[in-house]
């Protein structure tokens, strides 16, 4: 089959999606399908004649791959055109002539809906959720109205929107970033100092900032596919708390699958996970997190379409807890986008 694995991009998380799209070409090739990784956003200016039979990876930004802060404002010097068209040269083109495109975008512009709905209108198949759903998971302030709608528990917090006046927070809290993602813009303020500090870091990246309650205890992750959830997994930083440095560097995080829990607490966790998907209307697959205070009551935090798929990423250890390899998982998940045509 002939599958082009979308990577990288201009997001935050473009180093993430880098190896999520490395990790995914590999098992592709390796099931033996024509798969071509390929950057959204750079694009590939060589001869595209025959390119499924070719193996070409990068064909440019390679070191990228192992870079933890990629330089953006770089990449982006690199498209002159690239604020009349995000897709970079031959992206769509190819994209078009393969049987699916892979998602392997995380953040924004490949995780919020946009690519999605542009290739719904092109007629191109995909993997992860439609549009509609990665809008509403994208954009927490959205996601946490649809929890409180559907009775899903979530931690309460507030919306504040950039110059505008906010809330009285209440410490110890949670700031982010309303659609960011891998915990980039996320920080505890525990006092007022910290809390104009954390809005200040939290408004780097985008107009609204999320205020919520800090949720003192374990925090879990659960996948679901189809609508059926994966076993819990908990995630234990050795240190701090579940940010970005701890999600990606490896011998950070203490990852337990399945976790350590009362199966009746499992199950009730699953079954929110489950809701989650529901009510944002979800196909195909996601990650749902979620905190549990020492009280044992559960909240969910938030939903992820495109969760990471790195040799540290969650979802891959939940599939394997099930006895699904890493190559069972991405070929289940092109499977998906394949069904929905």
């Amino acid at each position: 089959m002939k599958v082009i694995v979308l990577a990288g991009g201009t997001s935050t998380e473009r180093d993430v999606s880098l190896i999520s799209g490395s990790m995914i070409y590999k098992a592709l090739k390796k099931r033996g399908h024509q798969a071509v990784l390929l950057d959204v956003y750079l694009g590939y200016e060589g001869d595209t004649e025959g390119i499924f039979e070719r193996d070409v990876d990068w064909s440019k930004d390679i070191a990228a791959i192992a870079e933890e802060n990629p330089d953006l404002e770089h990449i982006k010097a690199m498209r002159p055109d690239g604020d009349k068209n995000f897709f970079g040269p031959n992206v769509l083109k190819l994209c078009r002539s393969a049987d699916a495109v892979f998602m392997a975008l995380h953040g924004a512009n490949g995780e919020d809906g946009k690519i999605q709905a542009c290739f719904e209108l092109l007629g191109i198949p995909y993997t992860g959720t439609d549009f509609v759903s990665s809008a509403m998971a994208m954009d927490k302030g959205i996601s946490k109205d649809i929890f409180s709608a559907h009775g899903i528990p979530t931690p309460a917090g507030f919306l504040i929107k950039r110059g505008q006046p906010g809330q009285k927070a209440t410490f110890p809290c949670i700031v982010k970033t309303c659609c960011g993602g891998s915990s980039v813009g996320v920080c505890i303020a525990r006092e007022e100092t910290e809390y104009e500090r954390a809005l200040e870091e939290a408004f780097r990246y985008g107009d609204e900032v999320i205020v919520e309650q800090y949720i003192e205890g374990r925090e879990f992750s659960v996948g679901v596919m189809d609508g059926q959830a994966l076993p819990v997994i908990e995630i234990a930083p050795k240190q701090g708390f579940y940010d970005y440095k701890n999600k990606y560097q490896a011998g950070s995080t203490v990852e337990t699958c399945p976790a350590d829990l009362e199966p009746a607490k499992a199950a009730e966790m699953q079954r929110i996970a489950e809701r989650v998907f529901a009510a944002l209307r979800m196909k195909s697959y996601a990650r749902m997190d979620f905190m549990m205070s020492h009280a044992g009551e559960i909240y969910c935090l938030e939903a992820n379409t495109l969760p990471g798929m790195t040799p540290t990423s969650l979802l891959p250890q939940e599939a394997q807890a099930v006895g699904m390899s890493f190559e069972d998982l991405c070929e289940k998940i092109l499977s998906y986008a394949l069904d929905a045509q």
